[in-house]
């Protein structure tokens, strides 16, 4: 894929707008963007390769429940869940100063 932009002084224009004129004229193509796109592309997992993962996962996951079952590991605690916040309604809200005083009219 190549696309020419091109850009010619005219008149009495400046290097510098000659260059920012280049500049809109290669964004204006999208050819910066497309090649951003494609920079951190990552190709989808093909099915097998799944399939391979999970069934090693269940494999592992098996194999831990039974050395947890004859006591040779000991299973790890659960995780803590993440905090979540709490609700404005469940919980009254302090007040903050001045909020309570009339305005003086």
């Amino acid at each position: 894929m190549s696309i020419n932009v091109e850009v010619s002084k005219t008149g009495n224009e400046s290097p510098l707008a000659t260059i920012r004129k280049f500049s809109r004229k290669v964004q204006g193509t999208g050819l910066v963007k497309t090649a951003r796109k494609r920079r951190y592309f990552v190709r989808d997992t093909s099915k097998i390769v799944k399939k391979k993962r999970a069934l090693k996962l269940l494999k592992r996951r098996a194999e831990y429940r039974q050395l947890v079952k004859e006591g040779k590991v000991v299973e790890a605690p659960a995780r803590r869940t993440p905090y979540t916040r709490p609700n404005q309604n469940e919980t009254p809200s302090k007040s903050r100063p001045g909020e309570s005083v009339p305005i003086a009219r």
